[in-house]
């Protein structure tokens, strides 16, 4: 007999590929852009820069990966590493103007397309939702999420 618990996480990972390949798919053809590319663009958006590591931290990029996707945003001028004057051994990573323009562009359109996914749900939707994938995360991890979302 199955372990319950295999058909709940097998309907997660369903939830989660399937609104991955359609957000994915969405934003290579609105933007030109990875998703990894574009997680960076969105979260450095609005913000003075970051670090690696609060990047590696705050996006769904593996740290081995981060570096790479970091070189190609560059490449197409989109980001640009800076130097911390205090510790020079940090580095900052930035939008440019043009990755700037860009998130300015592209990222509202994302939250959009991604919101049509939820249309049925309501407060009460999202307050169970958020309930038990926060107490899930929990039980994962041994602690509460790092991030209120």
């Amino acid at each position: 007999m199955a372990e319950r618990y295999l058909r709940s996480i097998r309907l997660l990972a369903e939830c989660f590929h399937a609104f991955e390949r359609q957000s994915g798919a969405n934003i290579r053809c609105r933007t030109g852009l990875t998703p990894s590319q574009f997680d960076i663009i969105a979260t450095l958006g609005n913000t003075c820069g970051m670090s690696f590591k609060e990047l590696g931290e705050r996006t769904l990029i593996t740290k081995g990966t981060l570096t790479g996707v970091i070189d190609r945003l560059e490449e197409k001028g989109l980001v640009a590493r800076v130097t911390q004057i205090e510790d020079r051994r940090s580095t900052l990573v930035k939008l440019t103007a043009a990755g700037d323009a860009e998130f300015k562009r592209v990222f509202s359109q994302q939250i959009a397309f991604g919101k049509q996914s939820f249309v049925n749900y309501d407060a009460q939707d999202f307050d169970a939702l958020d309930k038990e994938l926060t107490k899930l995360h929990a039980n994962l991890t041994g602690k509460e999420p790092k991030q209120k979302y």
